[in-house]
């Protein structure tokens, strides 16, 4: 087996986004390798690898490379089905789609975004505040995050609520039912694990242990869950960049090509030249590269390694991505 079952996870610490991969792969007990990377944009590594993707994580498994969380813990989910967390039957499954679409395009995360306390230290940083307007096409000025704050935190507080009293309410440990946290808990909880680490964030005449102890109590109890997993998982291998480039551009493909849909909507063709991008955050950077495969579910572009010039597969999911057709030919190298 190759070392890290070939996987590479580029994240920085504090990603909420990452942690929800990180989580995974702990609760997995499945073994990788990972590269930090710098918060704020560039980030040399990635590019090295021809992907101008700016959102983190991303995860590498050979030279596949796939972008977004949802795509990535639906990847780790088939290649390692041995002892899979995902739910199983028609009923949890919609659960747990509509919990990962509820955090992620429902608002909860976004409003968790605009819920930054002002005073956070980061705030201070130019170049990191320019970095936050580019990947949200907001102001992340701190005049304008206190003025917004008041209007995000009515929203969370309902968002709260809502798993206070309905899924939490009789006095489940996991949102499934299960014995161990699921893919379900890791979709629901992120942002609010998030706000409830980060001080000055919720404020406690809202958001009190007391107003919402089944959420308090569920995070608490994902936590320890999680530290018990990482005591007996593989330990984390962390490569230096020109490692990490290294491992990946001298790696085979984890994936054979696929095929193009005949019946998708946009009528694109395989080896057709094209960009993809997503809508709703870090939009200013576009993937470009041959198309490999176009499903109900990702694209997949063929583009080259800076270093090494070697092929490489990004893949991005369909949701909220948008795909078009590049004119004359042009040059897939990133």
């Amino acid at each position: 087996m190759a070392p890290y079952n070939d996987i590479v996870l580029f994240h920085y610490s504090f990603s909420p986004y990452a942690k929800r991969v990180i989580w995974y792969l702990a609760l997995r007990g499945i073994e990788y390798a990972q590269c930090i990377q710098p918060p704020a944009l560039p980030r040399e590594d990635i590019n090295a690898l021809g992907v101008k993707y700016r959102r983190i994580p991303i995860l590498s498994i050979g030279r596949d490379v796939y972008c977004d969380t949802r795509l990535i813990l639906q990847k780790l989910e088939e290649k390692f089905p041995s002892g899979a967390i995902g739910a199983s039957d028609p009923e949890q499954k919609a659960v747990q789609k509509l919990l990962e679409t509820w955090t992620i395009d429902g608002g909860v995360f976004s409003r968790a975004a605009q819920a930054i306390p002002p005073e956070m230290p980061l705030l201070n940083d130019p170049k990191w505040v320019k970095d936050r307007e580019d990947y949200m096409g907001r102001s992340w000025a701190k005049e304008d995050i206190a003025k917004g704050r008041p209007e995000a935190l009515a929203h969370l507080r309902e968002a709260f609520e809502l798993l206070e009293s309905t899924l939490l309410a009789d006095g489940r440990q996991w949102i499934l039912k299960t014995k161990q946290p699921t893919l379900a808990d890791i979709e629901a909880i992120w942002p609010f694990h998030w706000l409830s680490t980060m001080e000055g964030a919720l404020p406690p005449s809202l958001f009190g242990k007391d107003h919402f102890p089944n959420v308090y109590a569920w995070v608490d109890r994902f936590n320890t869950a999680v530290k018990v997993a990482r005591s007996s998982a593989p330990k984390v291998t962390t490569l230096k960049g020109s490692e990490a480039i290294q491992h990946v551009t001298q790696a085979g493909l984890a994936e054979p090509d696929g095929e193009v849909d005949a019946q998708d909507p946009l009528v694109l063709k395989k080896g057709q030249d094209v960009e993809s991008w997503p809508i709703d955050s870090g939009f200013n950077h576009r993937d470009r590269g041959q198309l490999v495969a176009l499903t109900r579910q990702e694209v997949v572009l063929k583009t080259q390694a800076k270093v090494g010039h070697k092929d490489v597969h990004i893949h991005h999911p369909r949701t909220n991505f948008r795909i078009r057709a590049v004119s004359g030919g042009g040059e897939s190298k990133l």
